[in-house]
Parts: C-alpha cells; structure tokens; sequence
C-alpha cells in the first residue's frame, strides 16, 4: 500500500476518523483539515472533559464522537490510530474488515518526510540516546551551515507539522515507544535499540508482543543500519540475526568477536584504555574519553555509544565532545532539584521500570532513600528489590505497587532488615516528606518509582515536577 496515494484519494473522495485527542493527533487533525480532509475525531473523554479543545474542533467543522462508545461504528475509509489505543479491538478490526486503512500520525511523517530519519526505540535509555543524537546532530549542522536538525516521537511535540518545511538536508532524531511502533511498516534510515527488558505488559499481551513490536523499527525499508546493546540478550539476538549492518554496542565487552555474537557484517562500539571506540574488526578509532562525559553513571556512558554509532560518518569527533563536555541531562532524568541541610534531592521520575531505576541507583556513588512506587505496568518487581537490596539505604513506597514492591524486596535473598528500612505511605506527597524526614546530612533522596505515574499523575512530568515543587518548598 502507498500510504500517500491513499491519503490523497481519501482526502478527495472519502471521510477520515481520528481516534484519540491527545499530543499527536490534535496537530494531526488540523494538518489534515488544512488539505480539505472531512474528519471525525473519536474520545473517550466527554464533550465537557475536553473543552475548550471540543469546542474550537466543532467551529473548524469536525465531527466529534466522543464517550464511551466512542469506537463504535466506525465506517470513515482512514483511521489514524493514537499510540495509546490498542490496534486489534473489536470495533477496529471490524472496520478494517469493511476496507478501512489503519495507519497513525507517525507513520504518515516517515512516508513524507524528505528528510534522513534517525530512530531511537528501547526499554530504557531512549529518551537521554535521542537527546544526545538530536544535539550531536545540532552541533555539527552549526558548524557547516546546511541543514536543520528536528526532534520529536514520543518525546517533545509531532513532527507532522514540520514536514513541508523539511528538505533533503535536513534530519529527524525520531523516539519511538512500543505503541507507536506496533502498526508501523516503514523504518527509519538508521536506528538504535537500547535495550529491551519486561516493560508495558499492562498493554501488551505478552512480552513476545512486546519485542515483535520493537522489531518493527528496522524490518522494513529504507533501513540501513541498526545500533544493539551487545549486553542485552534480546537486543543482542536481534542483531545477530539482523541482515542488514549492525553496529553493537558494549560497557563490559573488549573484544571484537565477543561483542559482535560472531555476526560478519558489523562493527562494534566498545571501552578500550578509558576510552569510547569503534572498531570494524580490523582497524580501531578513540571516539571520546569516558572522563569527559558530564552525564554521570555507566548507563550513559552506554547511551553516548549508541548516539555516537547512530551518528558515525555524520559528525565530527570534535562536536560529539562538545555535547558531552557540556550537556548536563534532560529533565526528570538523574535531575539535581538542590541541597539543604547537607542533603541531596534528585528527581528521576521518568524511571518507570524495574531496570530503569537499578540503573539510577548505579549512577550514584552514595546509598539514597529512594522513593518508589506507582501504577502497575504487570512486570516483575524482583529486579528492583535485587537493585534496592544492593545500593539503597531506605526506601519509601507509595501508590498502587507499594505492596508488590514491599513482597518482592521481603522475599530477596538479599534483603537484610537492618541494612535496609521500608517506609510506606498512603499518597506521594507524604512519601516525599517521609524521605525528607529521614534524610539526614549527607545523604541523598532519589525519586525513582521504577512505576509508571497514572495511578496518581497524567504522566511522569507532572509527577517530577510535584517532587520539585514540595522539595523546593522545604
């Protein structure tokens, strides 16, 4: 199918259904309304739940169905798909049935855009990777004047809107989740896995779902080259079996064979002598001293290697060590709030996972009181309390996984009471207090829930921004 053509023909002679008002199909919607589309926007949420939004989409004429049952009977010729929305409901499947083409905001950028897409998926890391890539990008481009860098997926605002400006020159450093990437039949020119470890499985139906849909971002054209993380066995595997050239990437591995899982047509990124550096099998380059990363932890130092492979042939080494001797980190990741009283407050709220939290804990030096807990994505938690058992001095728990996250670090072999106190509380505020409480001079306090927010918050932003307001007002 030509996702263009198709667009063209239905914008002439058919209706197109939008289901999900949120982040990226609100400018969705106005793009397609813009080229004389008839558009009907579908929600769960009520005509009052979303004004003024519902109101200004009746002015510019959009058919609005909206509540319960809003996925009932739809019978446009296109559905654009929110990422949130699973793809084989009932009511979806029927219309597909009846000829209807499902597609989604993201998909449609890929097939327009002119510019070279670079994309960025995995369990953890992606959103740091994509930052890095987006800025080592950005640095270079300023150098020789030609071409602009745009950033945007699942992190920041949709890049939709920007494709009649892109050209030829031009890049895109495109972060994509699971959700996006599960409907997808169109690849970027390059990507990167992080990782993939159990994440989403509230959504997905079984983690064999969840990788399939990670293998979408490079099993289709124009691909040309992926970045895996030779430490991950299922990222690793991908690679290995993989027919296009794949760079591995490793923080523990040293030689060639070993990292490459014995794959001919690769490369490998690797730490040599305090060093980053690349290596073809034959002839090895010093890319960036380890010591000149401002980001702290091991887990960044593995994400520079995946931006900087992402990256090779585009850029200078000159302007991969101008990021990383200056770049201090992305909001609600490793975030330093302040210091009072001799105690530390870092906000790393964007941990929604077991892996992504052990890896916050290994980038500290000190054991925190870390707080943790909140809506349950169905992923073992044995993996957090293995991490808490390890390298925290207190934990607080809160929110609808507190008793999960409280069983699994009872049950740790490596659980020892006194060297390790559990604190719970009823709501997060009072968790944020409690940590404040116990915190004494010298120690550090580590929002990482290790959960995702939606059990309290929208998402991971309001609730790190919630953790900086009430430590700012101490």
């Amino acid at each position: 199918m030509n996702l263009r053509s198709e667009l063209d023909r239905i914008i002439k002679n058919g209706r197109i259904t939008v289901l999900g008002i949120g982040i990226s199909n609100r400018p969705l919607i106005d793009w397609l309304l813009l080229r004389g589309a008839a558009v009907t926007a579908r929600d769960r949420k009520s005509y009052e739940q979303l004004m003024p939004l519902s109101e200004e989409l009746t002015k510019k004429g959009v058919k609005l169905i909206l509540g319960d049952e809003y996925l009932e009977n739809i019978d446009e010729d296109m559905i654009f798909r929110a990422p949130g929305i699973r793809p084989d409901l009932p009511q979806i499947r029927k219309a597909i049935e009846n000829g209807a083409v499902l597609t989604s905001e993201m998909e449609l950028f890929f097939e327009l855009t002119p510019a070279t897409v670079l994309a960025i998926t995995g369990s953890d890391g992606k959103t740091t990777t994509t930052t890095l890539t987006y800025k080592i990008l950005e640095e270079e481009l300023k150098k020789n004047g030609k071409g602009k860098v745009f950033v945007g997926g699942n992190i920041g605002a949709p890049l939709l809107p920007h494709v009649d400006e892109m050209t030829g020159d031009d890049f895109a450093v495109v972060e994509l989740s699971s959700f996006q990437l599960s409907t997808m039949r169109r690849s970027p020119q390059r990507a990167i896995m992080t990782n993939i470890t159990p994440n989403h499985l509230d959504w997905h139906t079984d983690m064999d779902e969840y990788i399939e849909a990670k293998c979408n971002i490079c099993r289709h054209l124009p691909i040309s080259h992926i970045t895996v993380n030779s430490d991950n066995d299922i990222t690793a595997e991908i690679g290995r079996n993989s027919d296009i050239h794949v760079t591995f990437f490793s923080s523990s591995k040293t030689d060639f064979a070993n990292i490459t899982h014995g794959k001919v047509n690769a490369s490998a990124i690797f730490i040599k002598d305090g060093y980053i550096t690349f290596t073809d099998g034959k002839n090895e380059e010093k890319i960036l001293k380890n010591s000149d990363i401002r980001l702290p932890g091991k887990h960044n130092v593995e994400n520079y290697m995946a931006a900087i492979s992402i990256t090779r042939g585009l850029v200078s080494t000159d302007s991969i060590y101008e990021i990383a001797t200056s770049f201090g980190g992305v909001a609600h990741r490793l975030e330093f709030v302040r210091e009072l009283d001799g105690v530390k407050y870092y906000n790393s709220s964007i941990d929604s996972s077991p892996t992504r939290t052990a890896a916050a804990l290994s980038a500290l030096s000190e054991k925190p009181i870390i707080i943790c807990g909140g809506y349950d994505k169905k992923i073992p938690f044995e993996p957090l309390a293995d991490a808490l058992c390890k390298r925290a001095k207190k934990v607080i728990i809160t929110g609808a996984t507190a008793e999960k996250i409280k069983s699994a670090i009872l049950a740790c072999p490596l659980f020892d009471e006194s060297g390790l106190e559990i604190i719970e509380q009823s709501d997060f505020d009072s968790a944020v207090k409690a940590a404040h409480d116990a915190a004494k001079d010298g120690d550090t306090v580590l929002l990482s829930p290790a959960c995702a927010s939606f059990d309290a918050f929208p998402n991971f932003e309001v609730r790190g921004n919630r953790f900086k307001d009430i430590v700012n007002a101490f």
